[in-house]
């Protein structure tokens, strides 16, 4: 009896792991952003499967990402999760060799947001896509540039800070 009672209690995350305060800080920054994306699209009428898909396209083409469904969907919010968790381990990997960035997290992190904003939507979405190009909207990229500032990079700043003195307490 006790060994079921025992099995049936929920484990948490060890959040003495450095992994696991960098895969939190993906999430959570992912999730920061997908609501954010969310939030500036629904008014146009755009459903956040919509927008799951529109990420999915950069993989398999619009027309196949939207009549792709539900399975389109997991696979925009698992290319958009494992981007944002790259995003926050590169952070880390980036303070731990560099004081200057860890001296000042959200400077450095809304600096990274930025160059992280300008290596995806400048270089390796219109170069790797296999969506075709849209009309550029100078309102959403700089709303984009703001968002991965303050919800991507300074998010990545704090958690990988986090994730650095895991385990040293």
């Amino acid at each position: 009896m006790a060994t079921v009672a025992a099995a049936a209690r929920p484990r948490s995350v060890p959040l003495d792991r450095p992994w696991a305060w960098l895969l939190l800080g993906g999430l959570v920054a992912g999730s920061l952003d997908l609501l954010f994306a969310m939030a500036w699209w629904a008014p146009l009428g755009a459903s956040p499967g919509r927008i799951l898909q529109s990420i999915a396209a950069w993989g398999v083409g619009r027309e196949a990402a939207f009549a792709g469904g539900a399975a389109t969907q997991a696979l925009g919010a698992g290319l958009h999760y494992a981007l944002t968790t790259a995003a926050v381990a590169l952070y880390a990997a980036l303070a731990r060799r560099h004081a200057a960035v860890r001296r000042r997290p959200y400077a450095a992190g809304a600096l990274y947001g930025a160059s992280v904003f300008a290596l995806l939507h400048l270089i390796v979405v219109p170069l790797l896509s296999a969506a075709p190009p849209r009309e550029f909207r100078p309102d959403w990229m700089s709303a984009c540039l703001l968002a991965h500032m303050l919800l991507l990079g300074v998010p990545a700043a704090l958690f990988a800070e986090r994730a650095r003195h895991a385990g040293t307490r």
